[in-house]
């Protein structure tokens, strides 16, 4: 079957399910509602047509800020290093966030999950977008009824960016510590961490502080050779000049 006609089958068996059909990358990407995702992803599994039998990954997305870029690098300074950014998210410059503000950042609907799913029978693979409705408490239908291997994918989502899955039996934290505060990958999560860890010797035990780390703007720097860009233009097409004895 081929990426067109997976695409188009879609589109006939879902139909008005699926809010978004389209290709990208080389692969058929659909976005479906949270409502509908245990009924629609059981149908890819069993259905002969598409036999999604294998899930491959979950990830989250946090869309805050989306489509605004911080970096502009194409005019770069002639020292040789880049400062054309213009802060987007208060996770990275934690000293703006009283001049940054959310609402004008975030678009309609904020967190996502994102399946790809691979049927080894058909030879095709899919991705499923679902967006979370509400953005305080995000909640999507678990799947690990549907495909055992989203246990602990959905475990990822949920401990960097806060996506609660519905339905998932042990729902708790698996990279970060028991006792850490927020979800790290969210895009309005301090860059460098709200705490640090180090060792007491006297109380003889490791204790969390606040960080210390001072925030500041990473940018890609441009290396320039001395002379400057007309002048290494004027060694390139010009010719090396031969000298008579």
């Amino acid at each position: 079957m081929r990426v067109k006609d997976l695409l188009s089958r879609l589109q006939e068996r879902f139909g008005n399910t699926l809010q978004d059909a389209r290709l990208a990358a080389r692969e058929v990407t659909v976005e479906i509602a949270p409502q509908d995702v245990l009924e629609t992803c059981t149908a890819l599994r069993d259905e002969a047509d598409f036999g999604f039998e294998q899930l491959i990954d979950i990830c989250g997305v946090d869309y805050l800020a989306y489509g605004k870029d911080e970096w502009v690098t194409e005019e770069s300074s002639a020292i040789g290093f880049s400062r054309g950014v213009d802060a987007n998210s208060a996770g990275r410059l934690p000293v703006l966030e009283e001049e940054l503000s959310l609402e004008t950042l975030q678009t309609e609907q904020r967190f996502a999950a994102v399946y790809h799913l691979l049927s080894v029978a058909n030879n095709q693979r899919l991705r499923i977008k679902v967006f979370a409705i509400d953005d305080q408490l995000p909640i999507i239908p678990s799947v690990i009824d549907i495909w055992s291997s989203a246990n602990w994918f959905e475990r990822e989502a949920f401990d960097l960016y806060g996506i609660m899955f519905e339905g998932h039996p042990d729902l708790r934290r698996i990279l970060t510590d028991y006792g850490f505060i927020g979800h790290p990958f969210r895009k309005d999560f301090p860059l460098t961490g709200n705490v640090e860890v180090k060792y007491d010797p006297e109380k003889r035990r490791v204790v969390y502080q606040p960080v210390s780390i001072e925030p500041r703007v990473l940018v890609p720097r441009v290396i320039r050779a001395e002379g400057g860009a007309e002048e290494i233009s004027a060694e390139i097409d010009e010719p090396e000049k031969q000298t008579e004895d």
